[in-house]
């Protein structure tokens, strides 16, 4: 699964996926420098990771990713080709959410190319570019069913009337995500408002707590959640060795890595969880989403434990750090033996019995 980091030229996009992933993206003052997409596996911090290693002295620790898509910059009229929009608008097709950068940051050596600041303003320019690329597409799709539908095909009836409604929504510049339409219709269609959102602020130093405010307003309208980073001061922090990098956060006051931020948010965009596989051997997080059962679980580890599952042995990482030991965990009945249809949760620690 893969989130798309998009927005208006010169935004920090690039700069923002050069620091996630220590990739050398170009990222010069200018339009498009970003033409092909750029795929960078992002590690998620987790302290429950780092617990499991330390307790099972794991030389090797392998934590869960988040796969992010650096696509080009986006431009009004690109609904309509303008700039590199038919680009940008099949790649971010092919992503499971986005991630939108919104500038919030004054600066004389990077162009501004809507002329001044307006974070609602520059979400809203691509909000509508979306809709206006859905709205084309449910009218090309509802072509398709109205010949059907008038010969009295239920299922052509059906879509004929969904993509009526779909319609109609977006005219009146409402997105997928927050119209009341059948989801098991809107997975057949590819549909750019559907795709859940985070905002990401781009901020530095000197911005206004009234900007930030603008991106979180939006994106509470947009039924979608916001982080601010500071882009530029994460990219230098990430150049630093990793002893550098905690004393420079201590002495700026920063107790958390705007990228680990980024990440987590990234996780929950996707409605992943976490379970983990832990050992003398290796640490391991792995992400599966949210409502999966454990045999899903088990294919992520391996696709024959997939195949062959017989059953899952399971606590949590909690009653591990609460009781101290596994055979505390034991005697206390929080180990417990699951089959095929048990749910994963958050925090499971999994040993999978299975047989090819």
């Amino acid at each position: 699964m893969e989130i798309g980091i998009v927005g208006l030229p010169n935004v920090g996009k690039s700069s923002l996926f050069n620091a996630l992933t220590k990739a050398s993206v170009p990222a010069e003052n200018f339009p498009f420098t970003t033409i092909q997409p750029n795929v960078g596996v992002v590690p998620v911090p987790d302290p429950q990771l780092d617990f499991l290693a330390q307790f099972y002295k794991s030389p090797k620790i392998v934590p869960a990713n988040v796969r992010f898509v650096d696509i080009a910059g986006l431009v009004p009229g690109a609904s309509k080709g303008e700039g590199l929009g038919n680009q940008f608008l099949s790649h971010i097709r092919e992503v499971d959410a986005i991630a939108q950068v919104v500038r919030c940051f004054e600066s004389a050596e990077v162009v501004n190319v809507m002329g001044s600041l307006g974070p609602q303003r520059d979400a809203e320019v691509i909000t509508t570019e979306l809709i206006l690329a859905d709205l084309e597409q449910a009218q090309k799709s509802r072509d398709k069913y109205t010949g059907a539908a008038r010969t009295g095909e239920e299922e052509a009836k059906k879509r004929l009337a969904f993509l009526d409604d779909v319609t109609k929504g977006l005219n009146e510049g409402i997105t997928l995500r927050k119209m009341n339409v059948d989801p098991a219709f809107v997975k057949d269609y590819s549909f750019l408002t559907a795709k859940p959102v985070l905002y990401v602020a781009n901020v530095n130093e000197k911005t206004s707590p009234s900007l930030w405010g603008e991106v979180q307003a939006f994106a509470a309208e947009q039924k979608a959640t916001a982080i601010q980073i500071n882009v530029k001061l994460e990219g230098e922090i990430v150049s630093l060795s990793p002893e550098e990098q905690e004393t420079y956060r201590t002495e700026l006051g920063i107790k958390e890595s705007g990228l680990g931020v980024l990440a987590r948010a990234g996780q929950e965009l996707l409605r992943q969880i976490t379970f983990f596989t832990a050992g003398p051997k290796e640490a391991h997080a792995w992400n599966v989403v949210r409502g999966d059962s454990v045999v899903k679980a088990a294919g992520k580890i391996h696709s024959d434990m997939e195949k062959g599952f017989i059953r899952a042995e399971i606590f949590n990482v909690k009653d591990l750090q609460v009781l101290g030991s596994e055979a505390a965990v034991k005697a206390a009945g929080k180990v417990r033996m699951e089959g095929r249809d048990y749910i994963a949760q958050d925090g499971d620690i999994v040993v999978i019995h299975f047989k090819v």
